[in-house]
This record gives structure tokens, sequence and C-alpha cells, in this order.
């Protein structure tokens, strides 16, 4: 009986290695070099195939950033996936990490040249993977750029998966960011001059405005804004006709969830998922305080609030059947 069980016992264990998902390193062509990502397949990946693109500024393939956002979203987003029998992609920006020699200058770009890096990882990955089309999963500014990708023949692109997307110009958003936050009353006025020259299509001098603007608006990024600036997310949203989950945490701090029902209302096709106790990293936060919301932006051991993958998995394999 007892060699017996111990049989079952490496047979189950076997079955679990087995079962384990498969994280490959892929490639895709960028102008000048490569672009690079993870894909993570669970071992029998017949399933739908996403592909996650990253939010706004240096963020990585796994969701985290130089300046502060070690969240790891993205990971446990894939990692959920797999869970689920979903293969994911999840990708570094051109210019960027792994894609740093994609192009010279990261800040040399438009939402316009992210959508073609996604076209790009759409054909590397239906290659790699014999799939009939991709989902594009975007957050924040991912989503615009999601949907900024889906304008025109996108019968590559199964739907989209619309994470804490803006449904404003992301200059407008910015600016109710600035408002919302009472320790930014010093810098207000400067910030709000700033985004009316970059709105008006007008580079800014910024030299003599406060370090934190200096930073956030410095010479280098200020072509990349006033493209990113004149973008409407609704207007896009309206304009495509394949099927889209907008999926919004309601202690979004910085995308609110009015924005998702502006999407919703410009596409009352689309899904609608709201997830109470949910921020914009995709973490749970139980109250209305800024300081442990902004606390789960550094710490990766958090996994994702309830909800997320479900959201995600049931909306791709219920739309693909």
């Amino acid at each position: 009986m007892r060699i017996l069980a111990s049989v079952a016992l490496v047979a189950a264990l076997s079955s679990a290695a087995l079962a384990a998902p498969v994280e490959t390193e892929l490639e895709a062509p960028g102008p000048l070099g490569p672009l690079k990502g993870t894909m993570l397949a669970p071992a029998d990946a017949n399933g739908p195939v996403i592909l996650i693109i990253p939010g706004s500024g240096p963020t990585d393939r796994n969701g985290n950033n130089p300046l502060g956002l070690k969240a790891a979203s993205y990971r446990l987003l894939a990692e959920g996936l797999a869970a689920e029998g979903i293969t994911s992609v999840r990708v570094d920006k051109r210019g960027m990490f792994g894609s740093a020699k994609a192009i010279t200058d990261g800040n040399a770009i438009t939402i316009a040249d992210y959508a073609a890096d996604v076209h790009a990882w759409i054909a590397k990955i239906r290659e790699a993977k014999k799939a009939p089309c991709v989902w594009v999963a975007g957050h924040s500014e991912g989503g615009l750029v999601a949907l900024a990708t889906a304008q025109g023949q996108t019968a590559d692109i199964c739907g989209l998966v619309l994470i804490a997307a803006p449904g404003r110009s992301l200059g407008e958003i910015l600016r109710a960011q600035f408002k919302s936050n009472p320790a930014n009353a010093p810098i207000l006025a400067d910030a709000m001059t700033i985004l009316d020259a970059l709105e008006a299509g007008r580079k800014i001098d910024v030299s003599k405005f406060h370090p934190v603007l200096q930073q956030m608006f410095y010479p280098g990024v200020q072509g990349f804004l006033i493209d990113e600036y004149s973008y409407d997310p609704a207007k896009l949203i309206a304009s495509y006709a394949g099927p889209v989950l907008i999926l919004q945490g309601e202690r979004d701090i910085q995308i609110d969830v009015a924005d998702a029902r502006l999407l919703k209302a410009a596409d009352d096709r689309a899904k609608l998922v709201l997830l109470p106790d949910t921020n914009h990293v995709l973490k749970t936060v139980t109250s209305d305080d800024r300081h442990a919301n902004v606390a789960t932006y550094g710490d990766p051991s958090l996994p994702l609030a309830p909800g997320v993958v479900d959201a995600v998995a049931g909306f791709v394999t219920g739309a693909t059947h």
C-alpha cells in the first residue's frame, strides 16, 4: 500500500510539473532593433492569446518602473491568466528596457508609433501561436494605445480589454489629478499653464518652474505629450466594431470611474465591469486613505484584487465561443 501511495504521489507531482506554464522570451521587429517581451503559456495552450500593453512612462513588461512602481501587476495578471488556460505576452515599449535598441531616443515617439509596434507584436504572436487573432489588453495609457491600434482594418485583433483606461484626453485627466491632491496647491497654477500650452500644441520652457514640474514636463518628452493629448479615447472606441471589455477599479486615484462610463457611453455594446476596492495597479484598497492606496504601488507581494483575472478571462473565453 505504501509503495502504491508513493507511486501515486510521484505521478501527481509529475502531472503538476507538466501543467506548469511555460515562459518564453519573444522578439518582434522594431524600427532599428528588436522589441522584446515575455510569453507565458499554459502547458496545453490552445486557448486565447492576450497582448498586454503597459501604461505611461518608463513602465516595463511586468508593470514596474524605476520611479517607485513595483506592483508587478502585469506579471501577476499573466500568471493568473495562465492558470485559466490563457496565453499572454507582456512587452517592453520601444526605447526602454529590453526594447532599448529599437530606437535611439525613447522619447522621440508618438501614439501611432506605439500602435505600429502593437501590430508588429500581433503579427509575431500569430506566427508563433498559429492564432487567427490576438486580444489586445491596454492598461492606463496602454488603453489609449490599444484603441489607436484598433482603428481601421482589425481582423487580426480579436477584441480589446481596456483596464483603467482613459475616457477623456490625458491632458484633461492630468488636470483633474493635479486638482484632486491638496498638496499640489503651490504648483497648481504653473501646472495648468504647462498643460494649456501642450494641449494647444506648443512646447513650453519649464526651467523656472518647480523641480517636480521640470521632471514631469522636461523638454524631451513634450513632443510626445502634445501628440498624446490630441487623442480622444471616446471617439476612438466609438469607431471600433469589435468586442470590448472596460475594466475599472472603484478605488483608482488616477483614472476615474467616470472615464469608464464615458467609454461605455461611446460604445454601448462594450461590457463594463466595475471592481470595488480595486485601485489603479489592480490591488485591493478598502478605504479612501490616499497613502494606503499609494503604498500598494510598491508591494509586489500583494495579489491582484479579486475579480481582475476572472473578469478578463471570462470575457476573453466567453467571447471566443
